[in-house]
């Protein structure tokens, strides 16, 4: 055996130890199959469970690649997943190599799998990656907008009203920002994104990447929605915007009083149905000052008690 082949020997079977009694998050093909992984095909073919967003997809995905799932496989979704997840980690206590999946991309990002992370750090389990394909990293990439400092915000709300309020929280954000989008909402999307941000800002709309339709459409906000209008895009939708400008921080860094916080916190609490101490973080939050900073929590609190009071006098 020659040097080369003891070191491989040596590296795979450390990393076969390793492996043993640990989850596994595995970034699946989000449209090409080629972009699949050597090490999830690995992962696929020696994982004692398999927990899969939809387990139709996974024997889909695993026939594609031509892959022989010989684990167990269980079904791991929005809905069950804070219930499965501790039984699952009993697995890994017991030396089990389970591999979490989502039907594209990675398993947390807008997919199943936080759970399971959070609960095998509290139980002080073993947790790992095994990286690939993600929509949001290659939207960015390809939208040509400023990628050393963006924000990823998720889906937009589905309410036009609630939509208008997040994107309104973001006018003075700096950050390009990558939303996800459905394409049977993306024409009124598109009508609350010029309302609140205007015509000019750069915008890429992604759709259908990796796969044998991917486009990229590039322009201001204007012009790619009246391009929606005109040609309505179909598939996967991921929406790149450039972050503000210094004329519109200024516009947003106008500085609210602490009684002004205090009447939007109350208002934020009815309107929302929060608790007034949560609504008073998440107006704290979209209201920073000029230079950064925040209010006190605890002074506006006071206020609002105070506020109260004046109000039952």
């Amino acid at each position: 055996m020659s040097e080369i082949e003891s070191e491989e020997t040596k590296n795979n079977t450390s990393e076969n130890r390793s492996e043993c009694g640990k989850v596994f998050l595995a970034a699946t093909p989000i449209g090409n199959m080629g972009d699949a992984s050597a090490r999830l095909i690995n992962l696929l073919e020696t994982a004692d469970i398999v927990a899969a967003e939809d387990t139709r997809r996974l024997y889909d995905l695993a026939n594609r690649l031509g892959v022989h799932v010989v684990g167990r496989v269980v079904a791991y979704h929005d809905h069950n997943e804070r219930n499965k997840a501790d039984g699952l980690l009993d697995e890994v206590e017991q030396g089990a190599k389970v591999l979490v999946v989502s039907d594209a991309g990675m398993p947390t990002i807008n997919d199943p799998g936080l759970a399971i992370v959070r609960r095998a750090i509290e139980r002080g389990l073993p947790v790992t990656c095994a990286p690939g394909p993600s929509a949001v990293l290659d939207a960015l990439a390809l939208s040509g907008l400023p990628t050393d400092r963006f924000c990823y915000e998720g889906f937009l709300p589905r309410k036009s009203g609630e939509r208008q309020q997040h994107l309104r929280s973001l006018r003075a954000e700096r950050r390009t920002i990558v939303f996800y989008e459905a394409p049977h909402r993306i024409a009124e999307a598109m009508e609350d994104v010029l309302a609140v941000l205007g015509p000019n800002r750069p915008m890429a709309l992604c759709r259908e990447l990796t796969k044998d339709f991917e486009e990229i459409r590039r322009g201001s906000v204007q012009s790619i929605r009246d391009g929606v209008l005109e040609d309505p895009p179909r598939g996967e939708i991921v929406l790149v915007i450039g972050g503000a400008n210094d004329d519109e921080v200024r516009e947003e860094s106008t500085d609210l009083s602490v009684e002004a916080l205090a009447e939007l916190a109350i208002n934020c609490a009815e309107t929302e149905g929060l608790r007034i101490k949560e609504a008073i973080t998440k107006v704290v939050r979209e209201h920073p000052f000029a230079d950064g900073s925040f209010a006190h929590r605890k002074q506006v609190y006071e206020a609002v008690l105070k506020r109260k009071g004046d109000v039952q006098e």
